[in-house]
């Protein structure tokens, strides 16, 4: 590792534009596709209880992706620079905004989404070799006193996988960006072509058996034990239904998510003006397809109940083992497992020029704003490796004394800190053209003004209902981003600008 963070000539650290359309493409699709998909829609379902708004879920996300990304394309093109999101808040608003979002990108989002995709590789693993297990301990939880009772720390051999894991992409990463796409593009292809797999299998082997008939039959009708969404809520009513659905997006959304990755690493995009937008089009509404298309196929193949009960929520999984009986669990824990590597490697990748481009304004640790002889943000890399391995560690402890994970609480504290951050990004578009009426806007967002003010209302609406009905996991998430108010004026103080990327 430390060859690989060895300094060259300040002359010398430049990026190199080694990623084409295709290779964008890759990186927005692969950082998409985790784990989420072959999951969340159990959820989804018992939130909003029928076959029709488990569909209307997952559109209202995709409207709401592919409108963002749309969106991201006109400051993509605009300011084509490692950071992305980071350098739009930071022109838009000020630094500070800047710094908020990359503060809590650094602290909980890119980090804690890291460490669940690597011990979500590690969980299924486990259903290759049993040893990779949650409750096999190297070292046993160690739980804390006090303030922190409901709190430990443990390693076992699932966590040590997923450390393993963090430690061998990051290291990948560090060797340059040749090698980081090559991986990007090889696990990507992988699992999109196991999920188209999953969605025509699923279908046919659904329209043959009729598994699904009463699904598309009774489309609309509630059934099953219906979820409380908040304040005793549930789709039993008019007003419920619709607070579901907007709860619900905290799966869906979060699935979806890490469209923008793309945006970080511009500075080493061929032709960024074009390939940016287009790759983020392409990207979203490839992934968008998919998603639809897999709900349709795990309605086809299995009874709605089924798909609300499915054990640990693994609907993928059910719907495999009715494709291939007998073999279905291991066939889609191999599956899971490509699809949770490539997305971690896009995720690694990305994140780190984040951080360079905070660092190269003064708001983060010097070195990571440093590149090494590979051209690549190598501190930034193995710091945010060193954070997602950290965030691996701690144990949250239940009321029944099984222990689950902290990154867990902090992912569902940051999806309303995440919406607040696209909101204001999309809202930033409308602010530069007035501050900027003259820059060089090589696309223009699709639809300006309408869809872009689409989105603000949509997520507006989300997040509001967030708040209200969701308090204790949306709180938290602003209190996380606003945490790093007085840490920017440290770095203020204490940080020395470097010289211009």
């Amino acid at each position: 590792m430390t060859t690989a963070i060895t300094e060259t000539p300040a002359a010398d650290q430049k990026f190199v534009r080694g990623l084409g359309l295709l290779d964008s493409t890759m990186l927005v699709a692969g950082s998409m596709i985790g784990s989420g998909i072959f999951i969340v829609s159990a959820i989804i379902a018992r939130q909003v209880g029928s076959p029709g708004w488990l569909l209307v879920v997952w559109i209202v996300t995709g409207l709401l992706t592919l409108m963002a990304a749309l969106s991201y394309g006109e400051l993509a093109a605009m300011m084509p620079k490692a950071g992305g999101q980071y350098v739009y808040l930071r022109e838009a608003y000020s630094p500070l905004w800047g710094f908020l979002y990359g503060w809590t990108l650094f602290l909980v989002i890119q980090t804690g989404t890291i460490a669940a995709v690597a011990v979500g590789f590690a969980r299924y693993s486990g259903v290759l070799i049993p040893w990779f297990s949650e409750s096999n301990y190297l070292i046993p939880p160690i739980r804390f006193g006090g303030w922190f009772s409901g709190y430990a720390v443990s390693l076992s051999t699932a966590q040590f996988l997923g450390l393993a894991m963090i430690a061998l992409l990051t290291f990948m990463n560090t060797r340059g960006l040749n090698l980081g796409k090559l991986i990007q593009n090889i696990f990507t292809t992988a699992k999109t072509g196991a999920l188209i797999a999953l969605v025509v299998l699923g279908i046919i082997v659904g329209v043959k058996s009729g598994a699904g008939t009463e699904n598309f039959r009774d489309f609309w009708a509630l059934r099953g034990g219906l979820q409380d969404v908040g304040a005793g809520l549930t789709a039993a009513t008019a007003f419920g239904l619709f607070v579901g659905i907007c709860v619900a997006q905290t799966n869906s959304l979060f699935s979806a998510d890490a469209w923008n990755n793309i945006t970080f690493i511009a500075g080493e995009v061929k032709e960024p003006r074009r390939n940016i937008p287009l790759s983020l089009a392409f990207g979203t509404l490839l992934v968008i397809g998919l998603y639809l298309l897999a709900n349709v196929a795990y309605l086809a193949t299995l009874p709605f109940a089924s798909i609300q009960n499915a054990p640990s929520d693994r609907v993928a999984s059910e719907t495999a083992n009715v494709i291939f009986p007998g073999a279905g669990a291991t066939i889609m824990a191999v599956a899971i497992m490509v699809s949770t590597f490539g997305c971690n490697n896009g995720l690694i990748l990305a994140g780190a020029r984040a951080y360079y481009a905070m660092a190269r304004d003064g708001l983060f640790f010097r070195r990571v704003g440093e590149l090494n002889k590979n051209h690549v943000p190598a501190w930034g890399l193995v710091i945010q490796g060193i954070w997602a391995g950290i965030l691996v560690l701690p144990r949250t402890v239940k009321a029944d004394g099984s222990y689950g994970n902290l990154y867990g609480n902090l992912l569902d504290y940051v999806i309303s800190a995440a919406l607040i951050f696209y909101i204001l990004t999309i809202a930033g578009l409308f602010l530069l053209r007035w501050k900027r009426p003259d820059a060089e806007r090589p696309y223009k967002a699709f639809g300006y003004p309408v869809v872009p003010i689409l989105y603000i209302v949509g997520a507006a609406t989300i997040l509001f209902v967030l708040f209200i009905y969701q308090t204790a996991t949306t709180w938290p998430g602003l209190l996380i981003v606003i945490s790093g108010v007085p840490i920017y004026f440290l770095w203020k103080l204490l940080g020395k600008k470097s010289s211009p990327a």
